[in-house]
């Protein structure tokens, strides 16, 4: 059944985000993330799904709040960095303190600072909803990333 289920949803392209946070310490903690859908817009919240045991999820937890970075098509290589279990992940991007969690300026075509407003554990993942406290858009320029089939790809243009 896992590999029919993980079939079905390798077909099913979505945008990516790198969800950011920070630590108790002021450590950055990051992680690529397909598993994002808006809730409601009064209050305005969205929905993250994250591994059990991830160190961002641990870190978001601990803090309260987190940033969403929707991430443009001309930064697929910080999606696949963010992806990766690469320690010192954020010594190799530019990115900026902000109040949910680092924003990753240069290369997200928006950013939501949410905070968390619950979670449900379901499986081996987590849900994490948060309530945008401010959405920055970024200029034009850059069309979505997005991810399927085990691919990343540009929105297509007209």
């Amino acid at each position: 059944m896992q590999d029919g289920f993980r079939a079905l949803m390798r077909d099913f392209p979505t945008g990516v985000a790198v969800i950011t946070t920070t630590d108790g310490s002021g450590t950055p903690h990051g992680m690529t993330c397909s598993s994002l859908c808006s809730v409601t817009l009064d209050p305005p919240t969205l929905l993250v799904c994250l591994r059990e045991g991830s160190p961002t999820l641990a870190a978001i937890l601990s803090a309260g709040s987190f940033a969403v970075n929707l991430v443009h098509s001309g930064s697929c290589a910080v999606a696949r960095l963010f992806a990766s279990g690469r320690p010192n992940r954020f010594d190799l991007v530019q990115w900026e303190p902000a109040e949910g969690g680092p924003h990753l300026t240069r290369d997200a075509h928006a950013i939501a600072d949410c905070r968390l407003s619950g979670t449900r554990p379901h499986g081996d993942h987590v849900v994490v909803f948060g309530q945008a406290l401010r959405v920055t858009i970024g200029p034009p320029g850059h069309p979505p990333l997005l991810y399927g089939r085990c691919r990343y790809a540009a929105w297509p243009e007209p």
